[in-house]
């Protein structure tokens, strides 16, 4: 438990401040759901933007479960220290694009199109969005659009060799991307102002990187930990 918790703070700085790649990546899309909304239900925009995030946080965990079963087949043989790491070179890779110092992570994107194009035409198919269910789906369907930063932080979570802790920490992931996109949806700029800050970005990354650090295995573990 003593080591899943800077995970979990892990996975919530990468959903939260990863947020001006989620604004690239959703943030069009989430305008285009708002405007999605039929006029009469207005009233209940607020409900179904959080069905549309819900919908959407449990894939990310379901994909998490899923991969990390994979993770957990290869972690019971002789991979275990190979895994982590992985994991810990994952941390430092995301750490550096938070900080906006490398994005090299956005290119492995292309790995989910295929997918993404089989399952859009359903997503036009729920349009307009009339009830909380119909919102729900349509937001499970939008957790599979292909991103550079849910993927990298997948292959993290798969990488801990535990299917339940993989899909904890997708979960933890999808809350952290939860305020700025509800924020997107709502139109409140000052929050997403201010998680998109350069030394916000840079204090996350760093913290980010320093998880890493203690995730690979070595001597320098024992240093981390005085300190």
């Amino acid at each position: 438990m003593t080591d899943l918790l800077p995970q979990l703070l892990s996975a919530l700085i990468l959903g939260l401040l990863g947020g001006g790649h989620c604004l690239g990546m959703c943030g069009g899309l989430m305008g285009a759901l708002t405007l999605a909304i039929p006029a009469e239900r207005r009233q209940q925009r607020l409900q179904l933007l959080v069905a549309y995030n819900a919908g959407r946080i449990l894939s990310y965990t379901t994909a998490g479960l899923l991969l990390g079963l994979a993770g957990w087949a290869l972690a019971s043989g002789p991979l275990a220290s190979v895994l982590r790491s992985i994991a810990g070179l994952l941390l430092i890779a995301m750490g550096l694009y938070l900080a906006g110092w490398w994005s090299g992570l956005t290119r492995i994107e292309a790995l989910g199109r295929g997918l993404w194009r089989r399952l859009q035409p359903f997503t036009r198919r729920l349009m307009p969005i009339t009830n909380v269910p119909r919102a729900m789906v349509l937001g499970g369907l939008w957790g599979w659009l292909p991103c550079g930063l849910v993927y990298s932080t997948l292959l993290w979570a798969a990488s801990q060799g535990d299917a339940l802790r993989s899909a904890a920490l997708m979960f933890a992931f999808g809350l952290g991307t939860l305020p700025v996109l509800l924020a997107t949806g709502l139109a409140a700029e000052r929050l997403v102002g201010l998680l998109r800050r350069r030394g916000v970005r840079i204090a996350g990354g760093l913290l980010v990187m320093l998880f890493g650090l203690w995730t690979l295995p070595g001597p320098h573990q024992h240093w981390l930990m005085g300190h």
